[in-house]
């Protein structure tokens, strides 16, 4: 699980941000590692968080210039971590931070680690046939536990809905449309905070993509070779609104088309952050992501659900 949109500010960074959490429901569908239902695979996306439940480990690297209350632009480099645990098959727990360095252009830099970030998600339902799956989340971020000069002193708690749904069921006459593939998240991000120093918003972010793998394998082997074959183009849209306080009705969020190359048992990835208006910043940013499926590569040790 993974949070939709940061805005880095000095001296703390704004709470419009998204996350994901848990319920536990019972006659759920099991699904396979990786947010594989029927002959789709929904990847480990970088900022919009796919509707899986796996047992895996994350890490991120981002670069970015934003502005800061001031309206002054300053660089932002971030390196993050994410562990999941898988508890059941359909449930995980997740633990994740991020240890950030901002460079302002009046001097007033910092560096630290971001609050801890705890959640859970739950599998409620996977149609194989329809290549559909949806899950439910609670992520609390923890208030107080991270550097003073980065993190909120205030905690936010997001509960959320993941979708994916793969178009592996249109007609053979559209056959190469059915490599695409949408997933999203959405929720409210409510803060124990007042509203001017930690505003309530709605996180909501959408993916499009488009899987060479399903292409070569379900649709028409091509003969596309080596890296390509194994890569899954994206765009992703990890969106926040802020719903109360100044800043009230006011979307901040990215554009980040970029590639992922997959095999059984990890992932890295390359995308773009174009902000979609001037509140979300004027520069272009770039986040790097490696990926390590524990469920595959220690299936009978730490990889497997703690609960049968």
């Amino acid at each position: 699980m993974r949070t939709l949109f940061k805005r880095h500010t000095a001296p703390a960074r704004a709470a419009l941000m998204a996350a994901a959490g848990a319920a536990c429901l019972a006659g759920v569908p099991a699904a396979e590692a990786h947010s594989v239902v029927g002959d789709r695979v929904f990847p480990a996306t970088l900022t919009v968080d796919d509707p899986g439940v796996n047992d895996e480990f994350d890490s991120q690297f981002g670069h970015i210039k934003t502005p800061n209350d001031d309206g002054d632009n300053m660089n932002v480099n971030s390196v993050s971590y994410e562990w999941d645990k898988l508890i059941t098959k359909n449930l995980a727990f997740s633990i994740a931070s991020d240890y950030v360095s901002q460079n302002a252009p009046n001097g007033g830099s910092a560096k630290g680690w971001d609050n801890v970030t705890v959640g859970a998600k739950y599998l409620i339902y996977a149609n194989a046939r329809h290549e559909f799956m949806a899950s439910i989340g609670l992520e609390a971020e923890i208030g107080g536990t991270g550097a003073k000069s980065i993190a909120n002193p205030f905690s936010t708690f997001t509960p959320e809905v993941f979708f994916g749904k793969g178009f592996g069921d249109l007609p053979a006459s559209l056959g190469y449309l059915r490599p695409f593939a949408i997933t999203g998240e959405v929720g409210p991000n409510l803060t124990t905070a007042s509203s001017d120093n930690g505003p309530n918003s709605f996180g909501w972010g959408l993916t499009l993509q488009y899987s060479i793998p399903y292409l070569q394998s379900q649709v028409k082997d091509l003969g596309i070779p080596q890296p390509f074959k194994n890569m899954v183009l994206v765009v992703e849209a990890p969106m926040s609104t802020c719903t109360e306080g100044a800043c009230a009705g006011q979307t901040t969020g990215t554009l980040n088309p970029g590639f992922l190359w997959l095999n059984r048992y990890g992932q890295f990835g390359i995308e773009a952050q174009i902000p979609v208006n001037h509140l979300s910043g004027n520069h272009v940013g770039v986040v790097f992501d490696a990926h390590l499926f524990f469920d595959d590569l220690f299936p009978n040790s730490i990889g497997k659900p703690l609960f049968n």
